[in-house]
């Protein structure tokens, strides 16, 4: 008896040099019952020699080698346990918070690891933020609509493509008429499958990456276009923007009626959205005149002649000819007659000053003098602040 123990401990401790090597690919499968195997025996051992307290003594080093060899088998067990762990193995909402903090590009990055990732990180409620963050001041009701009308194309083009495939696989069947079931393929390379794992076109996501990437043209607004020239000062024209992330500028596409039709390297501070939806050649409903008083800022259409569309030009309500300005004895604002300042000209300049009437205001003017249209009251101080920074160095003629 005592011989088959000396023969299984000299096996044990020639055995000791493979339990310290790393764990090869055709060893994971044996692993579990090698683990039960080591356990048994180590069992057994402990059992037979508590029974006899002279193997106890003569053996007591070989029974802590096979502890220790147990213990790092079980330390090789749990490391392997916390590599295994990945990301998705964390709580749903401990991965949003990170997910949350992640910029536009990590969240591309992060996206790309899996499927699972992919679909968290398309997430609109996280572009969301993202987008209002960066583009939330010229993203205005007309970019949305114009991006919807965009949407709608690209799956209107996508739909009559995918028809027009399946037409023609049908008519070369039938023109052909090859075996029924060779033209039948893997399903990873059907047409499905590559719908499913494309970017959505209506997210937010596709929204914000167009942007970026300056494929979207969009509508905003253009203050002193054409790099502040002079006939276009502390004006805000309608046009066509895109983004050009090499320079973090802009260009613009403006109406066709005029001497230029695009502008580019537009800083962010020359551009805003819409503040009202009124198209730049429909006549905009005034619903302050009646509140008009001197001392108001204001925002008026005025066009050159008919065929122009409107810009949106800076102005100051006055006083009347006949009033000292006085403050308690100003009736202004009283009179049917309304006096609009343009401080930027001159005193004596035809561009100075323009009266209408406050009660039946409609489009006035003549072709040398241009078109006068409907006026916003300008109440936010931030809009105000906004027309002074753009106030010209020099006054103009």
């Amino acid at each position: 008896m005592l011989y088959l123990l000396i023969s299984c401990v000299s096996f044990i401790l020639i055995s000791k040099s493979f339990t310290h090597k790393p764990i090869q690919s055709w060893e994971g499968k044996l692993k579990l019952s090698s683990f039960w195997f080591w356990d048994e025996l180590s069992s057994f051992l402990v059992s037979w020699f508590q029974k006899s307290r002279l193997a106890i003594d003569l053996f007591r080093p070989i029974i802590c080698k096979l502890k220790k060899m147990m213990t790092f088998s079980s330390r090789v067990e749990n490391v392997e346990e916390r590599e295994s762990l990945s990301l998705l193995d964390l709580p749903d909402l401990t991965l949003e918070c990170i997910l949350e903090r992640l910029s536009p590009s990590g969240l591309c990055t992060m996206g790309g690891v899996c499927t699972s990732l992919r679909e968290r990180c398309r997430d609109d409620r996280l572009w969301e933020r993202h987008m209002k963050e960066k583009w939330g001041r010229l993203i205005g009701a007309s970019a949305y609509r114009e991006w919807q009308l965009n949407v709608a194309s690209r799956s209107r083009v996508r739909n009559i493509s995918d028809q027009t495939k399946k037409k023609g696989l049908f008519e070369s069947l039938v023109v052909s008429k090859i075996w029924p079931f060779s033209w039948i393929r893997p399903k990873l390379a059907s047409p499905d499958c590559k719908v499913r794992t494309s970017l959505p076109v209506e997210s937010v996501m596709s929204l914000y990456l167009s942007l970026e990437s300056g494929k979207f043209w969009f509508p905003a607004q253009v203050y002193n276009r054409e790099n502040g020239n002079v006939g276009f000062m502390l004006s805000c024209y309608d046009a066509q923007v895109s983004y050009d992330s090499r320079t973090n500028t802009f260009q613009a596409r403006y109406s066709p009626y005029g001497r230029r039709a695009t502008e580019d390297n537009i800083p962010w501070d020359r551009l805003r959205a819409a503040p009202v939806d009124t198209p730049s050649h429909k006549l905009h409903v005034s619903d302050c005149l009646h509140d008009l008083k001197p001392g108001d800022h204001i925002e008026i259409q005025w066009r050159r002649n008919k065929e122009f569309p409107y810009g949106w030009w800076y102005g100051v309500i006055g006083h009347l000819e006949l009033c000292d300005g006085h403050e308690n004895r100003c009736r202004c604002h009283y009179s049917d007659t309304v006096t609009l300042e343009f401080s930027q000209y001159t005193p004596g300049s035809r561009w100075r000053q323009v009266t209408i009437n406050r009660k039946d205001h409609r489009e006035e003017g003549n072709e040398a003098d241009g078109f006068y249209g409907g006026i916003r009251k300008l109440y936010n101080e931030e809009e105000i602040a906004r027309w002074k920074h753009l106030w010209p160095t020099q006054v103009l003629e």
